[in-house]
Order: structure tokens, then C-alpha cells, then sequence
């Protein structure tokens, strides 16, 4: 993909005089187009999952489980980005796994 030095829009290749070129909305036109236009893309970053329970705070919540009363919790995005985030505890004792819904 290459965008156009006048309006930087994206450029499309058209046709023009029986020939292939890269043009945009604006009118502007690339000319040579004899070398093939290529982008390298980064490689995303990988991001690491900390899962330390010890940098994780702790709340008050009763295990379904063990009935201990303190917990670890974190907050998590699973539904639509318009919806609340989930908060996912873990039982400090057992180490029991659940989640709560606002």
C-alpha cells in the first residue's frame, strides 16, 4: 500500500491509457510503477502474561471452594467493549479460580 504525498489517502492502482498506475481521489497519479511496490510490516510485539499471583492485589470475597475469605483479582475484558470488564479471583488458600460479573 502507498499513500499519496498531495492528500495522503490511500492510493489504488487504475487504469490509465491502457496502463496500470497508482492513483488517488485527489488526481494525483504515480507515474513509474515498473517496480513493484512492497511494505515490510513489523512482527507485533508479544506481550507477556504476568502471572505472578504475588503482584496480583487481594480482596475480600468468600471462596465457593474452601470458604476462605480473602482472595486475589484482576480485571479482564471478555465481553463487547461496551459491556463492564469481569473480575476473575483466585482464593489465596486453594487457589480456586472464578469470576464475578458487574
Amino acid at each position: 500500500m502507498q499513500f499519496c504525498p498531495e492528500c495522503k489517502s490511500l492510493m489504488r492502482p487504475i487504469k490509465k491509457n491502457n496502463k496500470t498506475v497508482m492513483g488517488c481521489s485527489c488526481g494525483y497519479t504515480k507515474k513509474d510503477v515498473s517496480k513493484p511496490i512492497v511494505e515490510t510490516l513489523e512482527k507485533p510485539k508479544e506481550v507477556e502474561v504476568v502471572s505472578d499471583e504475588e503482584t496480583l492485589p487481594i480482596t475480600q470475597a468468600e471462596c465457593e471452594k474452601c470458604g476462605h475469605k480473602e482472595a486475589y483479582y484482576w480485571l479482564q475484558q471478555t465481553r463487547a467493549g461496551d459491556e463492564p470488564e469481569t473480575k476473575f479471583l483466585k482464593c489465596t488458600k486453594c487457589k480456586h479460580t472464578w469470576r464475578e460479573y458487574s
